[in-house]
């Protein structure tokens, strides 16, 4: 969008509903600093805080049927934004993704800022950005990326204790440990994957689902092309056979250097079927879903998400 949108952006942001999760890293303070950001810029805001699991979805839902908001902000991890996405999802209202979790993929991958002042400015002044989501069979909805391997292994083995202490780092500390686990103790299994009709078998350490093409501002890539707005998710699958197979693919995310071989592989789709033997764990935008296949559709540009201006 270029100034003129920005600024019609701006002006219809006059009220917000802020749904946050007070269970989050800081709660309780980075919920008066986001109160104080919206009031510093005029704008109204009233905070509802979420209880159980679930429970942002609903009061996203009632937030956007009533007409008396302008845009939903959500202050958690992704697990909070993600519910009020899915709620959002088909409609008008945008969302703005206020990071107070651990691993604030969604947040990060969208370049806002951390500071909570700073993230409130620059979404009210910034851009809305139709996005896709990827959508599994039971209904719920993911925004980054989904998989098997590795990055299951870093959700469910990370400890809350190792989170609050050292945030995204605990996330990255386990990670590493699971893909030297699958490199030198064979920690690897058999993925069946289909895209669209189309099926390969192999062998891997990880495999994602992947919308969003880059985390940590850029700095780690998953693939080539991957665009959240292009109408498709992508496939990316990783076999490292060894340890230099491990270096050899982490150097290639770090440079952007992807080419399909025996060590990594890429399918584009817009539907994604994923069999595991045997039965791993999955996640999706760092909330574990359990053992077994997933299927994946994509829901196409869906979702008005705030943006920094470009």
């Amino acid at each position: 969008m270029g100034h003129l949108a920005r600024a019609v952006v701006a002006l219809l942001i006059r009220r917000v509903l802020l749904v946050a999760n007070p269970a989050s890293r800081m709660g309780d303070q980075l919920r008066e600093r986001a109160v104080r950001a919206f009031s510093e810029l005029g704008i109204a805001c009233d905070v509802t805080l979420t209880e159980r699991t679930g429970h942002a979805y609903e009061l996203a839902a009632g937030g956007a049927s009533g007409g008396a908001y302008d845009a939903l902000f959500t202050l958690g991890g992704d697990g909070t934004a993600m519910e009020a996405a899915g709620a959002l999802a088909g409609g008008s209202m945008p969302l703005g993704v206020l990071a107070a979790g651990t691993g604030n993929l969604l947040a990060r991958a969208i370049g806002i800022p951390l500071d909570i002042r700073r993230a409130v400015r620059a979404l009210v002044r910034g851009d809305i950005r139709w996005i896709d989501l990827g959508r599994l069979d039971n209904g719920r909805r993911f925004a980054v990326a989904a998989g098997f391997g590795i990055d299951a292994s870093m959700v469910a083995e990370t400890p809350r204790w190792l989170k609050r202490r050292l945030g995204v780092l605990a996330y990255a500390l386990t990670a590493t440990r699971a893909a030297l686990r699958a490199v030198l103790l064979g920690d690897m299994f058999l993925a069946r994957v289909t895209v669209d009709g189309r099926t390969v078998e192999r062998r891997v350490a990880a495999v994602m689902i992947a919308n969003f093409g880059a985390i940590l501002d850029e700095r780690l890539t998953f693939g080539p092309g991957i665009s959240c707005d292009d109408g498709l998710l992508d496939a990316c699958l990783y076999s490292p056979r060894s340890l230099l197979d491990a270096f050899r693919i982490m150097w290639r995310l770090l440079r952007k250097n992807f080419t399909s071989d025996e060590i990594t592989m890429y399918m584009s789709g817009t539907a994604i079927d994923v069999e595991t033997t045997p039965a791993r764990m999955s996640q999706a935008d760092g909330e574990l879903l359990g053992e077994g296949p997933l299927h994946v559709v994509v829901e196409a540009r869906t979702l008005a998400l705030l943006v920094p201006a470009r």
